[in-house]
């Protein structure tokens, strides 16, 4: 599966999603954030972890999150609904070591009120935020219109 980040004026990326199961996908332009798009430190960290089961394994899969489109015009179809359904928890268990790598990488404060267990082991924790700083230079790198590609299940193994 190929996914391009496209970066946008103003803050804003856009995703595109090709060969994959089921149709090509877009989500439109959206806030990049404080550093690199969301869904891009998901390719990074479930990639690094051998995560296939996560966000990115499950749209592999032709699963479909809200907000995604398709890129071509075509029939109402719920398969990707299923395909969620089957692998809602390991998505969302990917979702929390994400979320915790990301905090761990930016500094962002991970004890206290309201951050619970640490989901990742030390050794996992290290495995999931060092390619964080390779994929950070590459969106950086990307001019204003261009693009960042990056190849599930080759990208970051």
């Amino acid at each position: 599966m190929e996914i391009t980040f496209r970066k946008l004026p103003d803050d804003l990326h856009e995703i595109v999603v090709r060969d994959r199961e089921g149709p090509d996908v877009r989500l439109p332009p959206r806030p990049t954030g404080p550093t690199v798009p969301h869904d891009l430190v998901h390719a990074v960290v479930e990639s690094a972890l051998g995560i296939d089961d996560g966000f990115w394994g499950a749209t592999a899969r032709g699963a479909t999150f809200e907000g995604f489109e398709r890129v071509e015009p075509g029939r109402h179809r719920r398969s990707g609904l299923k395909v969620l359904r089957r692998g809602g928890d390991a998505v969302m268990a990917a979702e929390l070591s994400v979320n915790w790598a990301y905090r761990v990488w930016r500094g962002l404060p991970t004890e206290g009120r309201g951050t619970g267990r640490p989901p990742l082991s030390p050794e996992r924790l290290a495995l999931a935020t060092a390619p964080l700083d390779a994929a950070a230079a590459r969106w950086y790198d990307v001019p204003e219109g261009g693009a960042l590609v990056w190849r599930w299940g080759t990208d970051g193994r």
